[in-house]
């Protein structure tokens, strides 16, 4: 039942919600300021109605005090006393009426135990019976109290006292001093148009506040409204949702404010957890991220370890006022990756324009000798290319059928021919069982770096250029083997070959292709080994695992 009543309760207050929102302007700054008004408004209202209804029931009690306080000091008064026990109502009067007039009451009333008056504001009232009903306690029981009754005067407020003979004496009579209900009244309304006034100034000031805070909140977040807020909210989930870079912000205290998915993902977290809040140290094993974060600098591309994975980190501060910063990061081998896909792209466009260039070269030839009528000689050249190539061709197809490492092989005859570089490609060569799950982007890896190294040693020798590739499929391994007629591998590198930028080559931008070979090797969990070969120069064998 309980369960029923909170969701009730719940569905209520949400349909509350969204009926005054419905009503509310669409502008936040008008919304703002009329319910912080309008909450205002309720506040001071039930505040001042509090204060009221407390000065009132102060007011009251306090002249309630003051009648009994006065009907006392008349009890004890001795001429008031003779005069009672000698029936001299004239020295009652008079002593009642110059304490009625100090002390500002409506009536001082003496009078003795059959209630009949001895002094009265009106005169003509003396001698007669005391009006109200309320003295039967100070008579009968001793009992000074404050009582609210209607006299002559009318309503009243009057504090009631017996009067005794002596100190403890028998009761011979009563004083009774009161204050009318209208003059109270009237006093009451007087503190409350006092309290009005302070209510209406508190209000005055808290609507200029309202207005100034709406506005200040309104300029803080840049005049975007509400459903703009939300829109561009959304917005900024769905693009860090969509970016595959790794994003972290932390405060000025080193504590992750906002971690995507993909972070999550590099750094090793659970999906289901967000690890908002938490020190960056607890989950993040990398002491130059830590070091970025705290000197507070913007980086960019700056390589670091994390969780054991070199990353490209970019650090952008967010600021003094608000303090800490922003951390992107991608794996390296991504970076990497991309980088090598448009080094490819790049030589294959560069193959295709010398291919076209060759080939323009050789069509001029052929149109020269037609010309000249040497038309055996054309047709020995069209028949020597054609076949050359078309036999490449059918030996990659029946070798080589995966289409990725085929084509590799064709572009780099293309190469070789542009740079005249005879590329021998045996016809025992079997590649055809390459698992299907094995990643191909490393074979291609490889490949090409080992027959563009192949290519640029031959050429720096002085006699043949030859390259030769062998592959085989046979056994529990795939063997590719790379050799060439150059130089060979100078002892001076051969300890540190594999490393990037070590070269035996002139030129900037060298030392590259063998350390990705070893790179793509290792990711494929196989190994590469180098020596003399029968050519004159390097023999590269790379053994990979099925």
């Amino acid at each position: 039942m309980l369960d029923l009543f909170y969701a009730s309760l719940g569905s209520c207050r949400l349909s509350l919600f969204r009926l005054v929102d419905r009503f509310l302007p669409r502008r936040l700054q008008v919304k703002l300021s009329l319910l912080v008004t309008a909450l205002l408004i309720l506040l001071v209202s039930l505040i001042g109605a509090l204060f009221s209804d407390s000065a009132e029931n102060l007011l009251r009690e306090q002249i309630g005090r003051k009648a009994l306080e006065v009907a006392h000091t008349v009890a004890l008064n001795q001429q008031i006393h003779d005069g009672l026990k000698a029936g001299d109502a004239e020295t009652v009067q008079r002593v009642a009426e110059a304490i009625r007039m100090a002390t500002e009451a409506e009536f001082v009333v003496v009078g003795d135990t059959k209630g009949i008056r001895f002094s009265h504001p009106d005169p003509e009232k003396i001698g007669k019976d005391f009006v109200g009903g309320d003295i039967d306690a100070a008579l009968q029981e001793g009992r000074a109290y404050t009582s609210q009754s209607v006299g002559t005067l009318g309503p009243s407020l009057r504090g009631i006292v017996p009067l005794r003979d002596g100190s403890g004496g028998e009761i011979i009579g009563f004083v009774a001093v009161g204050y009318l209900i209208r003059d109270i009244d009237m006093m009451i309304r007087e503190n409350q148009r006092e309290i009005l006034s302070y209510v209406a100034i508190v209000l005055l000031f808290g609507i200029v506040g309202a207005g100034v805070i709406a506005r200040g909140l309104k300029a803080a977040i840049m005049g975007l409204e509400v459903h703009e807020i939300a829109a561009l909210f959304h917005e900024r989930n769905a693009i860090i949702g969509a970016i595959r870079e790794g994003i972290i912000a932390v405060d000025r205290e080193g504590r992750l404010t906002f971690v995507n998915l993909a972070a999550r993902q590099y750094l090793g977290r659970d999906f289901d957890q967000d690890p908002s809040g938490q020190p960056l140290t607890e989950i993040c094993s990398c002491p130059e991220l830590v070091r970025g974060l705290d000197a507070g600098e913007r980086l960019l591309d700056q390589e670091m370890l994390l969780q054991g994975r070199p990353m490209i980190v970019n650090l952008l501060p967010l600021g003094e006022e608000r303090g800490g910063l922003v951390a992107s990061f991608r794996p390296k081998d991504e970076v990497e990756r991309l980088t090598r896909e448009l080094s490819h792209a790049q030589k294959y466009s560069e193959l295709l324009r010398a291919q076209t260039h060759e080939y323009s070269n050789k069509m001029h030839t052929i149109a020269g000798l037609i010309q000249l009528g040497a038309h055996k000689e054309a047709l020995d050249l069209v028949m020597t290319e054609a076949s050359g190539y078309q036999e490449l061709i059918r030996n990659l197809a029946d070798t080589v059928p995966d289409p990725v490492l085929a084509g590799v092989i064709l572009g780099k005859y293309n190469r070789a021919c542009e740079l005249k570089v005879k590329l021998e490609f045996d016809a025992e060569n079997s590649f055809s069982m390459v698992p299907s799950e094995m990643e191909r982007e490393p074979l291609v890896t490889i490949l090409g770096n080992l027959l563009d190294n192949a290519f640029d040693a031959v050429r720096e020798g002085q006699g043949q250029r030859l390259v030769r590739l062998y592959l085989t499929d046979l056994g529990p391994d795939l063997i590719i083997e790379v050799e060439d007629s150059g130089p060979g591998i100078p002892a001076a590198v051969a300890g540190t070959l594999f490393e990037s930028g070590v070269t035996t080559k002139s030129g900037s931008g060298r030392g590259i292709g063998l350390a990705l070979v070893q790179r793509a090797v290792d990711r494929l969990g196989g190994q590469i080994v180098y020596n003399d070969g029968e050519l004159g120069g390097a023999l590269f064998t790379v053994i990979i695992p099925k």
